[in-house]
């Protein structure tokens, strides 16, 4: 019987260490801008997604994938978990607003999805914490490689090394990206906070009072974190003011974390799994 190709990390690896940091959450709407930008995952998010109807179910189950994918339920679950993603795929397809066919499992799209965690992951260390030394940077490179081989990505689509990666990305940024439906669709969203989750309790106020100014840190931080072209392109706002306080708030966070205890840089989902780890 053939392996299955890849491998999904476990203990010890790159990715438990520095894909689980909590401050991820500051780069992921970035990140997710960069996935819909792609004309073939936007059309697929519009045509196909729930997210708009049920924005907290999306981010949860979005969460759990992400937890199992990542080998923090042992190595089967992340397996089966990357079984379940491709065939999930597999019906996601259609003709775009522009009259253009798309299916999900294109390798150029499916790729690039899973391209943008990867540069998400580096670029939460390098504006929060440290940036990963050229070694730490290959072992990480390493196992997002056999983690697309395990999404059943063609080895040939593949980046071979970071530099090669790097080549890629910005081709794909300047000559494949787009200023689509989906990503206005997020902007907009992104103007207000999230509503409350389903199971919350307390008067709306309280919410708000929490919601409203997250929602302005997480603006202006994916908007730092995009590529300036891209900022550009979408017509996002950006000045040398935001500039130089964004520069001053992710000077504060990299003070901070020299002293922070490395459980506290670490979800507490994927924290709690690691423990248990064998």
């Amino acid at each position: 019987m053939k392996a299955p190709a890849g491998a999904i990390p476990g203990r010890g690896s790159m990715t438990w260490r520095y894909g689980a940091d909590w401050r991820a959450v500051l780069t992921s709407r970035a990140v997710l801008m960069l996935q819909v930008a792609h004309p073939v995952v936007g059309a697929g998010v519009a045509d196909h997604s729930e997210f708009l109807e049920d924005r907290w179910g999306r981010l949860i189950r979005t969460v759990k994938s992400a937890h199992s994918f990542l080998g923090f339920n042992g190595e089967e679950s992340g397996r089966l978990e990357a079984a379940r993603l491709r065939e999930m795929h597999k019906g996601i397809k259609g003709v775009d607003s522009e009259g253009r066919r798309y299916h999900a499992l294109e390798p150029e799209a499916y790729l690039w999805v899973h391209a943008t965690l990867y540069h998400g992951i580096v670029q939460t260390q390098r504006l929060f914490a440290r940036p990963l030394s050229p070694s730490e940077e290959r072992r990480l490179f390493a196992e997002w490689r056999d983690l697309a081989l395990a999404l059943g990505v063609p080895d040939r689509h593949v980046p071979a090394d970071p530099e090669a990666f790097a080549v890629y990305f910005d081709r794909m940024v300047a000559e494949r990206l787009e200023f689509n439906d989906t990503v206005r669709l997020i902007i907009e969203l992104d103007r207000r906070p999230l509503p409350p989750p389903p199971d919350w309790r307390l008067p709306s106020a309280a919410w708000l009072a929490i919601a409203a100014p997250l929602a302005v840190l997480m603006r202006r931080s994916s908007q730092a974190a995009l590529p300036p072209v891209l900022r550009e392109r979408f017509g996002l706002p950006w000045s040398s003011g935001r500039a130089l306080g964004f520069q001053a708030f992710t000077g504060v966070m990299r003070v901070l974390d020299r002293g922070l205890p490395s459980r506290l840089r670490t979800a507490p989902t994927a924290a709690k799994a690691m423990e248990s780890a064998p």
